[in-house]
């Protein structure tokens, strides 16, 4: 599976907008998460206190690189690692996803539009799909 060339263009220009934003972007984010789906606290327990300076950079370097992947090879093989021993599943995908839109959407405002919209669920998808089977290759290496 790949990403189509709409959704690639789309993510790239919406990039500057995210990365100026992405702060704003994933503390919003955060409080939608904790807000709507409160089971996914438990898996931020242990998390430091700018885990949302950490998103926002990671949210920002994958726009940045949407067309090159390979470079985000070893940020991604870190975050599996991370997810689980924090015990994140399949599950928490969708909630977390969800909320990343939502809070996308709230920052920009009409800037996000629908074509964009529809860009970031499929790229945050797809990046959740790498995620989930690298987390149950490790999982079943446990």
């Amino acid at each position: 599976m790949s990403l189509s060339t709409e959704t690639i263009k789309s993510i790239k220009e919406t990039t500057p907008l995210v990365q100026k934003n992405a702060e704003k972007i994933t503390t919003r984010m955060y409080k939608i998460l904790f807000s709507d789906y409160p089971q996914t606290k438990e898996l931020f327990a242990n998390a430091e206190k700018d885990q949302h300076k950490k998103l926002a950079g990671a949210i920002a370097a994958f726009a940045s690189n949407i067309d090159n992947l390979e470079v985000l090879f070893p940020a991604v093989q870190k975050m599996a690692q991370t997810h689980v021993s924090t015990k994140v599943l399949p599950i928490h995908y969708p909630m977390v996803g969800d909320s990343l839109i939502r809070a996308i959407s709230d920052t920009l405002g009409d800037a996000f539009t629908t074509e964009y919209k529809e860009a970031w669920i499929e790229a945050y998808n797809f990046l959740g799909d790498i995620l989930m089977k690298r987390e149950q290759e490790l999982y079943a290496q446990k």
